[in-house]
């Protein structure tokens, strides 16, 4: 990667007479490539009528601005002016940002893992006919030379122009198996939802693939998968609740509990974690949560934060605690813009290397810290170790605190104060490096689950400053991509675009049920309607079940999927039918309950041949069979406060609790009768609700 690529203006910034169409994009990513010498286009109704125009056809390049091997690619082909000759010679030249345009990165990867029979990645390079858009040819990262199996790109370049040229009817032919592969992914929808042996099934092949020696499952790469860790420790709760029901053990599956507890835990103590500064990486190279790939996204750090919430009120385990706080005080120190919004990425790179910005020099370390910080540091953190990281030392705890410390006589308050100086000293001198590039776009999917976060740690860890984040974030969403009742999916430089996609109204309907058991706001309540309404009128299929990806207004492509499985980002399919569910039960509004339900019914089939794929799905399915716990208090403070700490207290994940002030008049649907004098508790599950609680002690004993 070149020096100038560590600029977010690109190396456009050195010629600015040179800059291509990109140079009017609100894409960092695009930025990037805005001074490349290959006539670049964003994807417009006018790039492709000039393709269809002039029979070229088109090179779609898809990546994003935290993308290491895309930041590659560039430096060695789009930034050479020999290659750019040939991509202006022979294609129309089209840049998408994957974060801006997931509808297009969707579509482009399945086309590419049916064409190539191999998973995709980015950067992703696909071939495009041009009448159609339809691929015929796909692949990721080309180098400038032939090496590792891949053709050098330029000649890729020249063979495919020739294949177009003269192989037109081969490619008309694989052009129509190709969509008709497409239309046949997706599932049947079944006449029942199913029962809840996918539950089970997801539970079996994670303990299946479960790596007891390092955590987490399979083997490297290693990715975090909050989602199934999440539901672990919700099938665990499970089975606790079932064994104290029946008078039986306790405790429950504790293996379930170990999986999850165990990952989760390495990920924290490990590399795979900002040992300094906080924060997640965005997945391990090897085994043992050492090295990661050094990219922080923000989409990993919203769920990983809530998990953190979770593992600490499930276990009570400072670790987790503590990883919570970081995680949280990372992004809000180095995400959340002035206006409220998170930011989406850090990049991996900084002066042009992976990770620099990151790992030390043993002797840098030394020097900066006294001897007695040095000598509870060195061994926690592995310095007193062979590097680990080219040569250098990348901070992973190959010891605990508590160990060490015990070695050396200390008690725990004073190792944990020599600790806390230590990585104040730190990063302090980090924070004198030079810093890698920031994607400062906001993404509302990605926010929304930052708030989301952001609200579970508030509640969780009693930190007013963490609701006041996500409610300044929640501020900046509804100002600037809530316009005429419908969302925009990114904001930039005091512009928001982009029609908004499945993802974005699922998330932040989600958020908001989180937030609204922080604090009640009877406008934040009238939003989740709104949101679920719109997901009902322009995204669901009344006839097939399921959501798709885009609105029934939003532009035609060649396809229009219903994805069901979680990839980089929850299921949208899951969390719609997840949160219409939640909402439907709060309001006794059956539209909701039944969409969620045909959803389910849509994603019978892969629910029950892959389960421990499609983890927010199954949790929408375990609460269609167990519908949530709801808690609804009216009191006025101090009393609700009181009453509401009560109701929350340990892990309940079925239990939602809306704690409404007692002069909150005219609810919606069936929270309209649950009112009265003085403080009290209305607990309902599905239709049925109990007897109103009137008293503190009653409410502490029914929650228990």
């Amino acid at each position: 990667m070149s020096d100038a690529m560590s600029d977010p203006r690109g190396p456009s910034h050195r010629a600015p007479d040179k800059r291509n169409r990109l140079a009017h994009s609100t894409s960092p990513y695009l930025l990037q490539h805005a001074g490349n010498p290959v006539d670049w286009w964003p994807w417009c109704e006018e790039a492709l009528a000039l393709a269809q125009e002039q029979d070229k056809p088109i090179l779609l390049s898809i990546g994003y601005s935290a993308c290491h091997w895309c930041h590659v690619m560039a430096h060695e082909s789009f930034e050479d002016p020999a290659a750019a000759e040939v991509m202006n010679r022979l294609f129309v030249n089209i840049k998408v940002d994957r974060e801006e345009r997931p509808d297009l990165d969707k579509i482009y990867q399945t086309a590419h893992q049916l064409l190539a029979r191999r998973p995709g990645g980015w950067p992703l390079t696909v071939f495009l006919t041009p009448e159609d858009q339809r691929p015929f040819f796909a692949g990721t990262y080309f180098p400038r030379e032939p090496r590792h199996g891949l053709p050098a790109f330029t000649g890729l370049l020249t063979s495919i122009e020739q294949a177009y040229r003269e192989q037109g009817d081969e490619i008309r032919q694989q052009n129509h198996s190709l969509m008709q592969a497409l239309a046949s992914l997706e599932p049947s929808a079944a006449d029942s939802v199913p029962d809840t042996a996918p539950l089970e099934g997801a539970r079996r092949q994670l303990a299946g693939s479960f790596d007891a020696a390092h955590g987490g499952f399979g083997q490297a790469p290693k990715f975090p998968h909050p989602g199934n860790l999440e539901l672990l420790l919700r099938h665990w709760s499970a089975t606790v609740s079932d064994a104290g029901d029946d008078g039986g053990d306790c405790e429950g599956d504790a293996k379930a509990l170990h999986m999850a507890r165990f990952t989760l835990e390495r990920m924290v103590r490990g590399g795979m974690n900002d040992q300094l500064g906080g924060g997640f990486y965005r997945y391990s190279v090897d085994d043992l949560w050492m090295i990661p790939h050094f990219e922080k996204m923000l989409y990993d750090n919203g769920p990983l934060l809530a998990l953190c919430c979770d593992a600490f009120s499930a276990t009570g385990e400072p670790v987790f605690r503590d990883a919570a706080a970081a995680t949280a005080d990372w992004a809000i120190r180095e995400m959340q813009g002035p206006e409220g919004g998170f930011y989406s990425s850090l990049d991996a790179d900084s002066e042009g290397e992976e990770g620099r910005f990151y790992v030390w020099d043993r002797a840098e370390v030394e020097a900066i810290l006294e001897p007695a910080e040095w000598n509870l540091f060195a061994p926690v953190f592995g310095l007193d170790r062979q590097p680990n990281f080219e040569g250098h030392w990348h901070l992973h705890q190959y010891r605990t605190p508590e160990a060490v410390a015990a070695d050396a006589g200390l008690d725990p308050r004073e190792s944990g104060e020599l600790l806390a100086s230590a990585r104040v000293k730190l990063l302090t001198a980090r924070a004198r490096r030079v810093h890698p590039d920031r994607d400062d776009k906001v993404l509302t999917s990605w926010n929304a689950l930052m708030i989301k976060g952001m609200a579970r740690a508030a509640r969780t860890l009693e930190r007013p400053d963490l609701l006041d984040s996500a409610e300044r974030a929640l501020a900046s969403i509804h100002e600037q991509l809530w316009r005429d009742s419908r969302l925009l999916a990114a904001y930039k430089d005091g512009r928001g675009h982009l029609n908004a996609y499945l993802d974005d109204y699922a998330l932040l309907l989600d958020a908001l049920l989180e937030l609204l058991q922080v604090r009640w706001r009877r406008a934040d309540l009238d939003w989740a309607m709104a949101l679920a309404d719109v997901l009902l009128d322009r995204f669901f299929d009344p006839d097939q079940g399921g959501f798709h990806f885009t609105a029934d207004d939003h532009e035609a492509l060649i396809s229009r999927p219903k994805p069901l499985g979680d990839e980089s980002m929850p299921s949208g399919n899951g969390v719609a039918a997840h949160a219409l569910q939640r909402l439907g039960h709060l309001l006794g509004n059956h539209r909701y309950l039944d969409a969620a339900a045909a959803t389910l019914r849509f994603a019978a089939e892969p629910l029950r041949r892959v389960p421990y794929a499609h983890a927010t799905l199954l949790m929408a399915l375990d609460e269609h069979h167990q519908p949530t716990e709801l808690m609804i208090i009216r009191a006025a403070e101090p009393e609700l406060a009181d009453w509401r700490a009560v109701a929350q207290q340990g892990y309940r994940p079925r239990r939602l609790v809306f704690a409404i002030p007692a002069n909150e008049l005219e609810l919606p649907g069936a929270l309209a009768g649950m009112a009265g004098d003085g403080p009290r508790a209305y607990r309902c599950r599905g239709t049925h609700c109990d007897s109103p609680i009137r008293d503190l002690d009653a409410l502490r004993a029914a929650c228990a």
